[in-house]
């Protein structure tokens, strides 16, 4: 079977295509769960690497685990209730760990459906973008089941705790327009400029020092749940870090003579 994920890279910036539309991008085999967290650790390996887009590919960003494999009990959700337990913890539960922690920024580029563990998998991305036509639900409680892959900790930390939990509990889909005004997405584009918009964004942070980037990275994801002064002390010592780099150099002297700075990532 072909690879769940189209890899393409350009310069500094990995895109990532989910390429399953005969099942709208479910995320429900162990060896598509694998090949993201495979990616993550690539990602996290290549020092040159800036930027992570990832999207879905034909009319849907991921429609979350597949209904038919619940109904027969088959797949991942196979087994007894410890079985099924090992299931998600093994399989999906290693996604938001991988993918959330990465160093790197990750765009999500929400094309269409996000439904349930799609919307999580959204959710795990520093900044998310889609189309006009996208969709968006936290759909868990309509199948009588639980977000079992992060979504309780991950869609109040995007959205607030109040909409976070309207969406929870009533499972109802929101449009794109509905996403912008809960913060869920940064920008809302027509559908055909979705691709090109994700590229330019993710050139413009791909523009700056990779060291920067992770760092800062690493800073706001710490700052979610450390205490203001420990934060403080992380800051300090990552700014000892980046002030003696060779691109902090290069940035001073491009800033000062007015010229474009030249990065080597060192």
């Amino acid at each position: 079977m072909n690879p769940f994920l189209i890899i393409e890279r350009e310069g500094a910036i990995i895109t990532a295509r989910m390429n399953r539309p005969e099942t709208r991008n479910a995320l429900t085999e162990p060896s598509q769960m694998q090949e993201i967290i495979d990616l993550c650790s690539h990602i996290r390996r290549d020092r040159t690497v800036k930027v992570l887009v990832l999207t879905g590919v034909a009319t849907s960003f991921c429609a979350g685990g597949n209904v038919k494999d619940m109904k027969e009990r088959g797949g991942i959700f196979a087994g007894s209730p410890y079985e099924l337990r090992d299931s998600y913890r093994d399989g999906i539960q290693r996604i938001p760990l991988a993918l959330y922690d990465l160093d790197v920024p990750v765009i999500a580029a929400v094309n269409g459906a996000a439904i349930g563990a799609g919307l999580d998998l959204a959710c795990m991305a520093d900044i998310r973008i889609c189309s006009e036509r996208a969709l968006f639900a936290e759909s868990f409680v309509k199948l009588g089941i639980v977000p079992g892959d992060g979504g309780a900790w991950l869609l109040p930390r995007v959205i607030g705790l109040p909409k976070a939990i309207l969406m929870a509990f009533t499972g109802d889909t929101i449009d794109a327009a509905k996403a912008l005004d809960y913060g869920l997405v940064a920008q809302v584009v027509p559908a055909a400029d979705l691709e090109r918009e994700a590229q330019a964004l993710a050139q413009r942070i791909a523009a700056n020092p990779a060291h920067a980037l992770r760092l800062t990275k690493r800073l706001l994801r710490e700052g979610q749940h450390m205490r203001l002064d420990s934060l403080l002390e992380l800051s300090a010592a990552y700014q000892a870090l980046a002030h003696h780099t060779d691109d902090h150099a290069e940035a001073v002297n491009a800033f000062l003579e007015k010229r474009p700075a030249v990065y080597t990532d060192k």
